[in-house]
């Protein structure tokens, strides 16, 4: 049994709570740090002996400053949550290495625990650098990656299209009956490349949003009429909203069109042959999310939680990590545009944007920014 229990259970034996405690957190598979007042390690268990390579009895003698790089976000948080006494989760902290070795991204949750002298518990996920990609603004690399493209298709593609449709309807008039049909053909695949372009030069659309503040359940809300109007009118759709939930800074119509491609997308994935289709649309308020923002030592608080699930089949494994990149889509006649420019919307909004499993389907969660002045419950009641 590892160092970090200190627990001697006789086989067989009931152990008690502190035992019981230890052998718990033995088997979590998160490294789980227990500091006093003065940041020093109280307590580590087995996974945290593997991810600092050093054996519980070594970590007991050192303080979290010691095993951590000089200025690592990790102690400012664990401060922040001994000031504020208040639970906090942050995504992509960045440990560093006191050897100088390579800079390990971990996501943290730290509480204080109740019934100490100012002890708090700081439990620690590893993330691979493909996963971290994928939670820290995955849509700012896929909008890159696709509005180069955009401005030289616009330019070098649209212009010889509209010569091509132009003496397809000059031909028109000249020939037979027979043919017309073919320069018929030509200017309606001429009309769908323009069409494709014109949402491939939305993503190189780079001018700052006129930001205002948006009161997102009337978004959602005005999202819910079109959809039953329309492509959802044969599904369940259920709101479950934070009534609190303060306004967010940015454009009305762009939030209209990134939700509505969202549950447009889950009205699609559940089809319309079912009769026990169900989509919800929830909010709620998550004060401790915050995120860093790559190349800054800013640290950006996401408060705002909006989630989409549905019933469907869901996402595969395979293609999650993709999910958001441009033309990648499972539809046989998709463009795979739609989640690209949802992702390009949100980031420009400020948000994050990431697509997880629901317990029958796929839910896809939006966090967002909060209007500067707008403390929860100033104006986001739902309409």
């Amino acid at each position: 049994m590892s160092e970090a229990a200190d627990i001697d259970v006789e086989i067989g034996a009931r152990p008690n709570d502190g035992e019981l405690a230890g052998i718990l957190l033995d088997g979590l598979p998160h490294p789980v740090l227990l500091l006093g007042e003065r940041n020093q390690i109280e307590y580590a268990n087995a996974r945290a002996e593997d991810f600092f390579q050093a054996s519980a009895g070594l970590l007991r003698r050192k303080t979290l400053d010691d095993i951590v790089a000089f200025g690592s976000p990790l102690l400012a948080l664990i401060d922040h949550v001994r000031r504020n006494g208040g639970n906090v989760n942050e995504y992509s902290v960045d440990l560093g290495d006191k050897k100088g070795g390579e800079h390990r991204l971990v996501d943290v949750y730290g509480a204080p625990v109740a019934g100490t002298n100012g002890a708090i518990m700081a439990v620690l996920q590893q993330r691979t650098m493909a996963q971290m990609i994928e939670r820290q603004l995955t849509h700012r690399g896929a909008a890159r990656s696709v509005s180069g493209l955009a401005a030289v298709l616009a330019h070098e593609i649209k212009n010889p299209l509209s010569g091509i449709r132009g003496a397809a309807q000059l031909l028109e008039g000249t020939i037979s009956d027979e043919d017309r049909s073919l320069t018929q053909l030509i200017c309606t695949e001429s009309d769908r490349i323009c069409n494709l372009v014109d949402r491939m030069e939305v993503f190189g659309d780079e001018r700052p949003l006129t930001r205002e503040p948006v009161n997102i359940h009337e978004v959602l809300d005005h999202v819910k009429k079109i959809a039953e109007a329309g492509f959802a009118r044969h599904i369940n759709l259920v709101e479950k909203y934070d009534p609190s939930l303060p306004a967010i800074p940015g454009s009305r119509d762009k939030l209209i069109q990134a939700f509505l491609n969202l549950v447009k997308n889950a009205a699609e994935a559940i089809g319309d042959k079912r009769s026990d289709g169900k989509i919800l649309l929830a909010t709620a308020f998550r004060p401790g999310v915050r995120l860093s923002l790559p190349g800054s030592a800013a640290r950006v608080s996401l408060p705002l939680q909006i989630s989409i699930e549905d019933n469907g089949p869901g996402v595969s494994e395979e293609l999650r990590p993709h999910l958001f990149e441009p033309f990648v889509t499972t539809k046989s006649s998709g463009s795979g545009l739609g989640l690209a420019l949802v992702a390009k919307f949100i980031g420009d909004h400020g948000g994050i944007i990431e697509c997880g499993t629901a317990s029958r389907g796929a839910i896809f969660r939006v966090l967002m920014p909060m209007h500067e002045g707008g403390p929860p419950g100033g104006n986001g009641e739902a309409a």
